[in-house]
């Protein structure tokens, strides 16, 4: 690849009309879908929504910048437990859970800062990055698992170990509590923005210099451009929105466990992005949702397959589709068909 042409080129590399108009459309279509369901219907889909931002977050990390993290969760729940202290705590005041998610989401930025400037700035091996975020999200987990006494509390809030937090407040701006309809359309209107922040990102010039990192750091270094500086930044926004996909989660169901940044959620935002392919924003957020709803539906009938499923499509993306499965098959079926589609994928191509 010429990353000279590649840095320089046109700055216009975004999507073209067509795609614009469909996604208009797919969201005048989220947005009046509630009214075919009940509100328990409307926060189940809202569900597999809110996983999106974290989703994205590592598409722009791993996909468009070559960087690996099996971290992502650690700042889903470092958000969550921190927004459940902090709104938890201020007792009386109508605008604590707005103050405990601006808090939460600062509180990642932060973490992520100090440990991606160590990782960054001492020039980590890529290749030992997947380990460090993993190792850092089991000692959250390790750590978080021993709070259980009451020592372990801020102010009336328990962090509850293994137990843990529950009874968290709702979002709410002054007197208006989102919940059922309401905090649908809230989780729908920040996924959307953070999908189009996404897009306009990747289609600006720092998008274009995270793929030339991502194709050869040493060249993109050399051409005057401050390699660790970029994934640094990079690396924070993804970690900001996993904090903010934690803050849904904790707002939908009002508690949270240690569970929920172990080991096998650690390894779920990979499989979402690897089954949807991870340069493409918009298969990566086709992809959470549907395996998300997968998940949800299958574990909510009590159907324990839901793991063994995404297992498959995991070995599958690395044995046949290696762009993902959901890339691979927008782009060549409709240009091959079924059977070239399935040939090449067998070939390895």
């Amino acid at each position: 690849m010429n990353l000279w042409r590649l840095l320089n080129g046109p700055e216009d590399v975004g999507r073209g009309p067509l795609f614009w108009l469909a996604f208009v459309a797919l969201i005048g279509f989220l947005a009046w879908y509630p009214r075919t369901m009940s509100e328990f219907e409307a926060s189940s889909i809202a569900y597999y929504l809110l996983n999106i931002p974290m989703a994205l977050g590592l598409c722009l990390l791993w996909g468009y910048c070559g960087i690996l993290s099996f971290g992502q969760v650690a700042y889903f729940g470092i958000a969550g437990y921190l927004y459940g202290l902090m709104a938890g705590s201020l007792v009386g005041n109508s605008w604590r859970p707005l103050i405990g998610s601006l808090g939460s989401l600062a509180a990642c930025a932060g973490v992520a800062a100090a440990f991606g400037y160590f990782v960054f700035y001492a020039r980590v091996q890529m290749w030992i990055a997947p380990i460090l975020t993993l190792v850092f999200t089991l000692l959250l987990e390790t750590f978080l698992g021993q709070t259980a006494g009451y020592q372990w509390r801020v102010g009336v809030v328990q962090l509850g170990g293994y137990n843990g937090m529950t009874g968290i407040p709702p979002f709410q701006l002054g007197s208006i509590v989102f919940f059922g309809y309401p905090f649908y359309y809230y989780v729908l209107l920040l996924v959307v923005l953070c999908f189009v922040g996404c897009r306009v990102l990747v289609g600006s010039h720092h998008g274009k210099v995270m793929l030339a990192i991502r194709e050869d750091s040493m060249r993109t270094e050399l051409l005057g451009y401050d390699i660790r500086a970029r994934q640094l930044i990079t690396f924070v926004l993804a970690a900001v929105l996993a904090g903010l996909s934690g803050l849904l989660y904790v707002q939908w169901g009002n508690y949270i466990t240690p569970s929920q940044v172990g080991l096998l959620q650690a390894s779920l935002p990979v499989i979402w992005v690897a089954v949807g392919g991870r340069d493409s924003l918009v298969a990566v957020a086709v992809s959470t949702y549907a395996l998300n709803w997968l998940n949800y539906s299958l574990s909510s009938a009590g159907n324990q397959y839901a793991m063994i499923i995404i297992g498959v499509l995991l070995v599958a993306v690395m044995m046949f589709f290696p762009r993902g499965i959901f890339v691979t098959l927008a782009r060549d079926l409709p240009r091959y068909g079924w059977r070239a589609t399935m040939a090449a994928a067998w070939a390895g191509r």
